[in-house]
């Protein structure tokens, strides 16, 4: 039975690993670091509770709130000793070659606070409704839509200038 479990996990782990990977990436702004922590985190609690988890209905829906919410208590809890830079670590290049654009648009992510952050990636990237993203930060729907319209007008005033030098043939 135990075993069974085990396993049953673990086929569920390395099929979500991936997705709540780039989750985690978009989350924390491309700090491919923090992101691999927050996953590790996120497969450690799930697996603390595999047995309620694997009887959801939507495990993989469970893991993505699960990985939302850690990410939200790691910036509410983050280290005094430690220090945002502009400045991001050696990232591998993009295959398709729009590097340029993924890193704008990590640092426009970046200077979004952490909760408008995650309804941008809940909403947009995980194409959740808003009901579904109000239940994963545990705000109501109109905290959600708010938080979306600031989110998004911000991301435009950010990128504005930055997307018209992408646009051009």
């Amino acid at each position: 039975m135990r075993q069974q479990r085990s396993a049953d996990y673990a086929e569920f782990a390395s099929a979500r690993a991936g997705h709540l990977y780039r989750s985690a990436c978009l989350l924390t702004a491309g700090d491919t670091h923090l992101a691999e922590d927050l996953v590790q985190e996120t497969f450690s609690r799930l697996y603390v509770r595999w047995g309620r988890v694997s009887r959801a209905e939507n495990p993989a829906a469970y893991a993505q709130t699960v990985l939302t919410r850690t990410f939200l208590a790691h910036r509410r809890l983050r280290s005094s000793r430690e220090r945002a830079t502009d400045t991001f670590p050696d990232l591998p290049g993009a295959a398709d070659g729009d590097a340029p654009l993924r890193l704008t648009l990590m640092a426009a992510l970046a200077l979004l606070p952490a909760k408008d952050r995650a309804v941008v990636v809940l909403r947009y990237w995980e194409d959740r409704s808003v009901e579904q993203t109000a239940d994963v930060l545990n705000v109501s729907s109109a905290a959600v839509r708010t938080r979306c319209v600031r989110a998004l007008g911000r991301l435009r005033e950010l990128l504005g200038e930055d997307l018209r030098e992408f646009s051009r043939p």
